[in-house]
């Protein structure tokens, strides 16, 4: 209950709650809210908002709205998906790293360090390129360029608790070692972790907003990004077309790192004294 209280402490995160369960609501949803084929011919093509339709017409006829709607789906399971991706293999080499130490730790730290030196965002075109453009491709490539830091962060986490009496004790007790790692020091160091991944969600909607910009989405599947990128050539004539989607990602992005924050003041144990002191 003391997390509870904590978090809900932080208006902020309980504002960025409130609008995340909104737009995961409408993910979740979105054939209910919205039966009609996103990509199917509604109208006229270019009606402002408040005409025929809430949200105004594309170039093509296609109701705005809707392509939001459904958009939200793609843009966050897409984010979610990668991330979990991602925290799976930073985890996986930063707590290999951490644990073992010594010859395994320079090996899986060169690792790291050489993904880290390659530019992020193109390294994800260049991988979406060979793949070839699709939500598989997307994921496994927003994985490949956020994991490193992620991996880091467990290493240092799993490197400053193996030394701790309870894990000392379960080594002399002769459990194995990746039992040690899963059931006593990852538990321990899962808070930061947690939080770290909740704010790499919004990096990875940003990025896949980015690549589908650019022509690199699945063409089969409206996202957000995707709805800015055609309506790039029209903004001037039609503002609406890229507001709209960008209005979504914005709130998207802002809700996920107003819950980060919260979780972070949640979790920290620093502030946990802190607060205990104050008080």
């Amino acid at each position: 209950m003391s997390f509870l209280k904590r978090f809900a402490e932080n208006r902020g995160a309980l504002l960025g709650l409130v609008i995340l369960a909104a737009i995961v609501f409408v993910a979740l949803a979105a054939p209910v809210l919205s039966p009609t084929d996103p990509w199917a011919t509604q109208g006229r093509p270019l009606l402002p908002p408040g005409s025929d339709f809430v949200l105004g017409t594309d170039m093509l006829g296609r109701d705005v709205l809707a392509g939001i709607i459904h958009g939200a789906r793609i843009s966050l399971w897409i984010g979610v998906l990668s991330t979990v991706v991602a925290v799976v293999i930073g985890v996986s080499i930063g707590a290999l790293a951490g644990f073992f130490g010594g010859w395994v730790d320079d090996v899986l730290v060169r690792v790291v360090e050489f993904f880290q030196t390659i530019p992020s965002f193109i390294f994800a075109i260049l991988l979406v390129a060979i793949l070839t453009p699709g939500l598989t491709s997307i994921v496994v490539a927003i994985a490949v360029v956020t994991w490193p830091p992620i991996a880091r962060l467990a290493r240092s986490e799993f490197m400053s608790l193996r030394s701790r009496e309870f894990v000392e004790a379960a080594v002399l007790s002769g459990v194995s070692r990746g039992r040690i790692m899963l059931a006593e020091v990852l538990p321990n160091a899962v808070s930061p972790l947690i939080v770290m991944g909740s704010l790499m969600i919004a990096t990875a909607i940003l990025t896949e907003s980015a690549l589908s910009f650019l022509g690199l989405g699945d063409p089969n599947r409206i996202s957000w990004g995707y709805m800015i990128g055609a309506a790039r050539t029209v903004f001037r004539q039609a503002w609406w077309l890229s507001v709209f989607p960008g209005l979504a990602i914005v709130l998207t992005v802002l809700a996920i790192n107003l819950v980060g924050e919260g979780l972070n003041d949640a979790l920290n144990p620093h502030l946990k004294g802190r607060i205990g002191l104050e008080r």
